[in-house]
């Protein structure tokens, strides 16, 4: 059965001077954090983004694809550390998201670097938010076994 998950935005007013807020209603885990063009294409002060959120929605998915894989493998990992940043910039067809790069230190007791390597690149082809975005932003993966 599939899985749906909701979140609400609202705004109020242009572009540029407007501003509004995101809500994740399903988790219910946030609520009304502040969005405005500015924290989106300057500086953040203190509110989120949706290219934050796509990282975090990166982020989150990346570490349980590459824990899902090395377990299956017979390597659970102790720890999984993970950072994605997502980068946007104004091109001819105006904003757009251009890159997710995925940053992974993990420690995986038994595993070897080539087992890792390879289990590392699988999570990153079968991660479904790397899925839903590979088409048109590119993914980029440092990963770095540990301990």
């Amino acid at each position: 059965m599939a899985q749906v998950r909701t979140a609400e935005a609202n705004w109020s007013g242009d572009l540029l001077s407007g501003g509004g807020a995101v809500s994740a209603t399903s988790s219910g885990v946030f609520d009304n954090q502040a969005i405005t063009w500015r924290a989106r294409t300057e500086a953040a002060e203190g509110k989120t983004s949706p290219e934050e959120l796509l990282a975090a929605a990166h982020a989150s998915c990346y570490s349980m694809a590459l824990s899902n894989e090395l377990a299956l493998a017979g390597f659970p990992p102790e720890r999984v550390d993970v950072s994605v940043e997502v980068s946007a910039d104004k091109t001819d067809s105006g904003w757009t998201v251009q890159r997710s790069a995925i940053t992974v230190r993990a420690n995986v007791p038994g595993a070897d670097a080539t087992l890792f390597r390879e289990k590392a690149e699988a999570a990153k082809g079968g991660c479904p938010i790397s899925r839903a975005i590979s088409d048109s932003v590119e993914i980029t993966l440092d990963a770095t076994l540990e301990g």
